[in-house]
């Protein structure tokens, strides 16, 4: 599905990225546990979670993951958004909980791989 899809599935709010919404994701993963995601999620995955900090743009970084929703209303600080526009990585914010926002990509064909 194209990312621009999980967008709009999510009431989302895209911070970063708004030119690479046509790229093609096949896995979505939600998870707090940056060291879980790291050990599990491979390419073409999408990620979910409620961590503002910089290691998940770090995490996102290592293992090529280019899109990141931050659920239940959180916004990145200006920093982690300059960050991730220059690793080109799509910011997105939902108000959804991640049990939520997982539920409604899943429901419009989001693969969970792990």
């Amino acid at each position: 599905m194209k990312v621009r899809e999980a967008v709009r599935a999510v009431d989302g709010n895209v911070l970063t990225g708004e030119e690479y919404l046509d790229k093609e994701i096949e896995y979505g993963c939600g998870s707090d546990l940056m060291s879980d995601v790291l050990a599990f999620v491979k390419e073409d995955t999408l990620l979910l979670t409620g961590l503002t900090n910089i290691q998940v743009i770090r995490t996102a970084e290592i293992i090529d993951v280019f899109v990141i929703i931050f659920v239940r209303g959180k916004i990145p600080t200006n920093n982690i958004i300059k960050l991730a526009k220059e690793k080109k990585i799509i910011l997105i914010t939902t108000e959804h909980t991640l049990f939520e926002a997982c539920g409604r990509l899943y429901k419009i064909g989001l693969k969970g791989k792990y």
